[in-house]
Parts: structure tokens; C-alpha cells; sequence
């Protein structure tokens, strides 16, 4: 019978350090996390630490903010980029973690990929080949971006896609895993919910970016259910959720009032909600 396995992300804004979150997480219930992935972090560590606590160490995320665009647009970063996403892959490959996450862009005022974009991604995505390591694309702002390399990785087994349910939320307002390449090619996924866009004509801003607990939302973690097995996901349901909420919003308040174990518990309760969902939505296809 499929077991559902619930992993969760480490947060800085939990205020305890990394290995104890994971001794935190895996006493909660969870059995596996990722990572944000950053230059000098001990990665070594954080391996012993799950391998301690029983832990599955499922994912690196890669550097965010603009550090994607780079590679699309050539430029004087363009070098550092590329150095911080093998390193993260290096790191991933020596202490075995299977997948590397990557946003595919950062920005809303650009919506063209770049012949040039493409080559740096395909040798990112050489030295994942020959590192034995994943890299799941995550939808971010730019979606054309993701649609691109998803298309041109089409047939690499290196390459998939990571779908974070909040981000489609608030920046897509479109089923992405309908999308050509999206849901064959879905490998990790990044839950979490928000309320939309917050301007109700459309206007698209990181301030909508909540990553609040499910059901605090307005996403229909129903739906979710059935479109994760609509393209018959079976890996770890990873939620991506943060204990404070975006600069000069109050949403996430009342979670920044709980100690580490209250919210580690509200998070994990709300994240067996949505696994009773998926398994009663995958009865159902049998």
C-alpha cells in the first residue's frame, strides 16, 4: 500500500538551529525537509543530522532572487551564477541529496527566454547529468522562462519540475500542471498557500507570496488533491511554509505568537489534511 510521506521546509524564522529543527520535525511527524542552499553552509552537517533523526534530506533550493535571471540575460553576474548552482549541485551530489531546486526566473517586467539563457541552463543541467543529481524547475514569476526549459529538457531524466502551489496561486492564476511539459515532468512539489493577488484586478506583486499553512488560503486543497494524482505523483509532499509572514503584511501574525513546537504542530496537522485529500483522491482511480 503507498505510505504518504510529509516532508517540510527549514526556516531560519523558526528560530532554532538546523539540526534541531530537524529532530523538531521528524518528533512532530514529518519524515523528510529541504533546504535553502547557501555559499559556505555546511551541508555535510545537515546530512549527519538526518541520518541521525531517521530523516529523508530530500531537496537543496538553489540561490533565488535574480540570480536566475542572470543566465537568461548575460551580464557581469552571469559567472557567479553559474558557480553557485554547480556548487549547490556539488553539494547536493557529495552528501546525496537527489534533487537540486531551481527557479526558472525572478522578475514580472521581462517574458522573452534567451537562445543564450538556454545554452547556460543546458550546462547547469550537464553537471547535474554527471553529478547523478535532479533538478527540479520551480514555477516562480516569469512562467514563460519555466515553459521554455521544460520544453527544451523535455526528454532529460535530469530535469523536472517543481510545483509550488502558492506561486501558482498568486502569480499564474492558471493550472500549471496542464501545461505541455509541467505535469509529466512533475518530480518535487513546494505546497503552501496564500490569498491570491491581492489586487482583485490582477496586478501580480511578491507581497502576495504568503506561504501560509493550507486551509488559511484561498486555495482548494481538494483540487490539488486531484490534479497531484491526475498525473500520478507518488514522491514525498513537500510544503514549503513560513512562520512570518512579507514585509507589511499580517497574515502570517499569529503564527510569529507560537513557539517552534506550536507552529511545527499546526503545520503538520494541516499538511495530514491535505495528504488524507491526495490518498482519498487516489483510492478513488484505483
Amino acid at each position: 500500500m503507498y505510505k504518504c510521506k510529509l516532508g517540510m521546509e527549514l526556516h531560519k524564522d523558526l528560530g532554532l538551529p538546523y539540526d534541531r529543527q530537524i529532530s523538531l520535525l521528524r518528533e512532530t511527524g514529518f519524515e523528510g525537509f529541504f533546504a535553502y542552499w547557501e555559499k559556505g553552509m555546511d551541508v555535510a552537517d545537515l546530512a549527519a543530522a538526518a541520518r541521525r533523526e531517521g530523516m529523508i534530506f530530500q531537496s537543496l533550493h538553489a540561490p533565488g532572487g535574480p540570480w536566475a535571471r542572470y543566465l537568461w540575460y548575460p551580464c557581469e553576474e552571469t559567472r557567479t551564477a553559474m558557480e553557485l548552482f554547480v556548487s549547490c549541485l556539488r553539494d547536493c551530489a557529495e552528501q546525496a541529496v537527489p534533487i537540486m531546486v531551481l527557479h526558472s526566473f525572478y522578475g514580472f517586467d521581462l517574458h522573452t527566454p534567451t537562445p543564450q539563457g538556454l545554452e547556460n541552463f543546458e550546462k547547469i543541467v550537464d553537471q547535474a547529468r554527471r553529478l547523478g543529481v535532479k533538478i527540479a524547475f520551480e514555477n516562480l514569476e516569469g512562467e514563460e522562462y519555466l515553459a521554455a526549459l521544460l520544453a527544451h529538457f523535455r526528454d532529460e531524466a535530469a530535469v523536472g519540475f517543481c510545483w509550488d502551489s502558492g506561486h501558482e496561486s498568486c502569480y499564474s492564476h492558471r493550472d500549471l500542471l496542464s501545461q505541455p511539459f509541467h505535469g509529466e515532468k512533475l518530480l518535487a512539489t513546494h505546497l503552501n498557500d496564500n490569498l491570491g493577488a491581492r489586487d482583485f484586478d490582477g496586478a501580480r506583486t511578491g507581497a502576495d507570496d504568503l506561504h501560509l499553512l493550507p486551509f488559511d488560503g484561498i486555495i482548494d486543497w481538494q483540487d490539488v488533491a486531484r490534479r497531484l494524482n491526475q498525473w500520478g505523483f507518488q514522491e514525498m509532499l513537500m510544503f514549503e511554509l513560513k512562520p512570518h509572514g512579507q514585509p507589511g503584511r499580517h497574515e502570517s501574525d499569529a503564527y510569529a505568537r507560537m513557539s517552534p513546537q506550536e507552529y511545527a504542530a499546526q503545520a503538520y496537522m494541516r499538511c495530514c489534511r491535505v495528504a488524507a485529500l491526495f490518498l482519498r483522491e487516489k483510492e478513488k482511480r484505483k
